[in-house]
């Protein structure tokens, strides 16, 4: 994902690693910041003080009523009425009979309704990142960039519409012909995560609908208003083109929704981004019923620096990989291992570009800022947990390691040694932008350790040496999905498939041939003689 920040250029995407709870009550409509003429970009967007989070074709919601909080400030932004079983099940019909028309849309149709809609997220551009940056807390250049993310991955989509290709192969029989074929699946169930509450929808719901799926689209509980904006949006597109809105429907909720979509038989594939725990979870539930399912899940990423490596480089891209989106990115680094010959001067070197970014941390959507909040108090008391367990495992806080007292979720980005390669502590993820310092003797020892993790999402490694670089990207390097050299963790286009190995899932999104993903392949063999040879030579008389 591209989103450029000032000097930083991002690639951002990342996982849904806290379970979701239900807002109180307690503040007035009247303070809503759906109400506050500096938040006027909300109403452009057709947001109100309560809003609708299902839709089918029709907006309505019969569930419980759940507030967004602004992590910057923890003030209410709005309340959405979430979907109930009932409107779950009005959800997946109404996506079943939608389906009907759209699959028999030709593809390159189907393709030039993805382009308009990716022309009104032009027109919305700007009033949707501010959206994403005071609901999910990134700030403002990262929250337009996930915006234009979905927007190029639309003009992709359009261009894959055009060349959606089968295969001829040659018969051993005589008079016969080998095809083979890919249809659309059906109903493709989305399940989003709060750190990318568009992008990710949009790397699915965008390919999914020129392959000629259907999407029912859960958003991450706390996001809810991003989902609701982005599907009115869709929907319009939609309307003006006298299609089904159900092509591309929405039911906000909380686990009843997505314990239902991993259940349902009437869902194909079901693309699942969050945490490990709960992805193995889906996965099982999927599998149960031989379903397919597309998970994108956390990542312990680590990224190496040899001794023959550009530290100016090295150190510039390490402040972005660990404290972009204050390190919620399932592609944020957590892993520093450097070489014995190059550890003091990168980790000093480090804490002094940390000492620059401390001052410029605040509100998301103010100009100057360069690190938001993290997105809840449930993410805040899981940084604090973690830092007191560093603690009592002997490690040592080099920078940061603080909460700030301030409104809003906000910490310190935190640099932490002394802790060995297979600490337990070292091998769990924190989704909060806490990096482990690690020493090696050699990049075979660094490429074991980054190996080691249960993970395997993204990698990197800085170096100038050939043998190292090819060593790294070879069987015997790293075991990652994304496999990056002298480059971040983050920084992945949407040309190339997005995902990673082992506990990360193994699912692929975006580029390359993810498409396929979304559709089923069959094999046709036409028979064009008047004679029935078997194959393999085989005589049946």
């Amino acid at each position: 994902m591209r989103v450029l920040a000032k000097v930083w250029l991002f690639k951002l995407h990342t996982p849904n690693k806290f379970s979701v709870f239900t807002r109180t009550m307690a503040e007035s409509s009247s303070s809503f910041l759906v109400n506050d003429k500096k938040y006027s970009f909300l109403q452009e967007l057709g947001l109100k003080e309560r809003n609708s989070g299902v839709f089918d074709g029709t907006w309505k919601g019969s569930g419980k009523v759940v507030q967004s909080i602004c992590p910057s400030n923890g003030r209410v932004i709005a309340e959405v009425q979430e979907g109930s079983t009932s409107d779950y099940e009005s959800c997946v019909k109404a996506s079943q009979l939608a389906w009907a028309t759209w699959a028999e849309l030709p593809a390159p149709r189907r393709g030039e309704i993805v382009r308009q809609i990716g022309d009104a997220l032009r027109k919305k551009l700007v009033p949707l990142g501010q959206l994403v940056s005071i609901e999910m807390g990134k700030i403002l250049p990262e929250g337009i960039g996930e915006v234009q993310e979905y927007i190029d991955i639309c003009d992709y989509a359009v261009g894959i519409s055009r060349s959606l290709a089968g295969s001829i192969f040659p018969s051993e029989r005589p008079g016969h012909i080998l095809l083979e074929k890919w249809n659309p699946l059906g109903l493709i169930g989305v399940i989003s995560a709060f750190n990318f509450p568009i992008a990710v929808y949009g790397w699915n719901s965008a390919i999914a609908m020129v392959c000629g799926d259907t999407i029912l689209w859960k958003g991450a509980e706390t996001t809810p208003l991003v989902s609701v904006a982005t599907t009115k949006i869709v929907a319009e597109v939609l309307q003006r083109n006298n299609l089904p809105g159900a092509v591309a429907a929405l039911c906000c909720g909380g686990s009843d929704i997505g314990k239902s979509m991993a259940s349902d038989q009437r869902i194909k594939l079901l693309s699942f981004t969050g945490s490990t725990r709960v992805g193995q979870m889906v996965g099982v539930e999927v599998q149960k019923r031989f379903g397919k399912h597309l998970l994108e899940l956390g990542g312990n990423n680590a990224l190496i620096v040899a001794e023959d490596a550009d530290l100016n480089m090295v150190v510039q891209a390490t402040v972005f990989a660990c404290v972009g989106t204050a390190g919620q990115r399932c592609t944020t680094t957590r892993r520093l291992i450097l070489h014995k010959n190059v550890y003091e001067e990168v980790l000093e070197r480090l804490k002094k570009a940390y000492k620059q970014v401390l001052n410029r941390i605040g509100d998301a959507l103010e100009e100057n800022t360069l690190v938001g909040p993290l997105h809840s108090k449930l993410a805040l008391e899981e940084y604090k947990k973690t830092i007191s367990e560093i603690q009592k495992q002997g490690g040592t806080i080099e920078f940061g390691g603080k909460v700030l007292n301030r409104p809003g979720f906000f910490v310190e980005p935190t640099i932490v040694s002394g802790l060995p390669h297979d600490s337990p502590l070292v091998h769990n993820e924190c989704f909060a932008p806490i990096v482990y310092v690690l020493k090696t003797d050699s990049v075979q020892d660094a490429i074991s350790w980054n190996n080691e993790v249960p993970q395997g999402l993204s990698s990197s490694l800085f170096s100038q040496n050939l043998e190292n670089i090819f060593k790294w990207i070879g069987p015997n390097g790293s075991d990652c999905g994304i496999v990056n050299v002298n480059i971040p963790t983050s920084g992945a286009e949407i040309g190339g498939a997005f995902g990673g190995e082992k506990a990360t899932g193994g699912g692929r999104e975006s580029g390359s041939d993810a498409w396929k993903q979304y559709m089923r392949r069959s094999t046709i063999t036409i028979n064009h003689s008047k004679d029935l040879p078997l194959a393999q030579g085989i005589k049946f008389e």
